[in-house]
């Protein structure tokens, strides 16, 4: 295939490639393709063993007849249709509670993507087709080694349909929802700001003036889900010129936006190729938009603070996971503006969210949604003082605006003056008792 070729195909196969990353079907058919393989051993050592003259099919192993045999074989194969069919209904209805209790969003990042899941219904279909391929081959004759193993995928299907159910149940508590997708915004927040190193003061970003040339979206419409960088920079560095990218990745992009601005000889790169390096979808995804996984846990913590749901200790549990994101963001480098190549120059202009950005999507809604809840008022308020504790004193001052919010809140929410002395109390559990913990003036100060 040309080189040329290979670069202009790039979103197909990123989009191929979380696409089968998200499908529960990719594992029951490579189910399939391993059980004709483990056929073919198990047949040739059986007819090994026959020759050798170490298994008789009379005597040996299960020493079953063969109507023992096949009522063995039919229980195993009604065992795991069973099990398929409870699988799927399970899932199809824990889909539908989960978007309908914590969010829609979470669907697609954590169910349809978590590889037990997927890894047990291949054990079904594996025992399932097997015991079918068996039950076709039994005739006059039993074949015990077939028999045997059957017999064995058939208590390893009932074990691990033993363990889904205590797995399901507790893949579906709020908890493992919300920590799951913190530990997704970790590893986007580490691939999309690499440098731990914190900056007070911004770099100079380059005047780049008008642009040589707007390469404007000419496909469907849809949201970027993600940008071919490296591919970019090299093509820039080749042409040796700059690439500003212009619409973030999330948004959406409608037909005829402006997609990239070229500026010097980046003039020369070809369009067809600059359009198949931004991949675009139905919906945003975790792979290179760490907004993304806050606002996942926003939208868990608004849902759960609504007057249907009524649930602000899972909204606190949400607030934990935004946090964590929150202390990590705010030790990295969030400059991501500018990308240049191995010689320093700069190749590629990209928008990432910055500090203020992802504080106001840590804390406005949820304020805003649970203003009249102590638990959310307290917990917030931990949060707030514990990153101007551990972050470095440029990171201050948003957050020093969201705790006078917060404080403006409690007094527009509170009747009573023994409330709001209660709400302005940190808490990092909500209402868990700290009544002793330091006062806001001293962690200020």
């Amino acid at each position: 295939m040309p080189r040329g070729l290979r670069r202009i195909r790039w979103n197909w196969r990123y989009a191929v490639k979380s696409y089968l990353g998200g499908s529960l079907w990719l594992v029951p058919i490579l189910a399939l393709v391993a059980n004709q393989a483990f056929r073919v051993i198990v047949q040739w050592i059986d007819e090994w063993l026959l020759q050798a003259g170490m298994l008789d099919d009379a005597t040996s192993l299960l020493a079953l007849s063969v109507t023992g045999a096949r009522s063995l074989l039919e229980t195993v194969l009604t065992l795991n249709l069973s099990f398929l069919v409870f699988t799927f209904g399970s899932l199809l209805v824990a889909i539908q509670v989960a978007g309908g209790q914590y969010t829609p969003r979470i669907i697609a990042t954590t169910l349809l993507r978590d590889n037990v899941i997927r890894g047990t219904v291949g054990c079904f279909v594996f025992s399932l087709v097997f015991a079918v391929q068996v039950l076709s081959r039994t005739g006059e004759s039993v074949h015990q080694l077939d028999i045997f193993i059957a017999a064995l995928l058939g208590v390893v299907s009932l074990m691990t349909f033993l363990f889904l159910i205590d797995y399901a149940a507790r893949l579906l508590r709020p908890i493992s929802i919300v920590a799951r997708v913190g530990q997704f915004g970790t590893k986007v927040v580490h691939a999309i700001y690499p440098d731990p190193t914190v900056r007070p003061k911004p770099a100079v970003t380059r005047r780049l003036g008008a642009p040589d040339r707007t390469v404007l979206h000419a496909d469907a419409s849809g949201v970027v889900l993600a940008l071919n960088v490296k591919g970019l920079v090299a093509a820039a560095r080749r042409a040796n010129g700059v690439v500003e990218f212009v619409p973030l990745v999330g948004d959406f992009l409608a037909v005829d936006e402006p997609l990239f601005k070229l500026y010097g000889n980046a003039t020369a790169i070809d369009e067809r190729w600059l359009r198949a390096a931004v991949v675009l979808g139905t919906e945003r995804t975790l792979e290179q938009d760490p907004a993304f996984a806050f606002r996942i846990l926003v939208d868990i913590a608004i849902k759960a603070l609504s007057a249907a749901i009524n649930d602000p200790t899972t909204a606190v549990m949400a607030i934990d996971q935004l946090h964590h994101l929150l202390r990590l963001v705010g030790q990295r480098d969030l400059r991501g503006e500018e990308v240049r190549d191995e010689a320093g120059d700069l190749r590629l202009v990209l928008r990432t969210p910055n500090w203020e950005d992802f504080v106001h999507l840590s804390c406005t809604e949820i304020r805003h949604c649970g203003a009249g809840s102590i638990q959310i008022v307290r917990r917030l308020r931990s949060m707030l003082v514990n990153l101007m504790q551990t972050l470095p004193p440029h990171r201050h001052a948003e957050l020093h605006k969201q705790l006078e919010l917060l404080d403006r809140t409690i007094d527009a929410n509170f009747a009573f003056a023994e409330d709001r002395v209660l709400a302005r109390i940190p808490d990092s559990q909500g209402m868990g008792g700290a009544l002793g913990v330091q006062p806001l003036e001293e962690a200020q100060h």
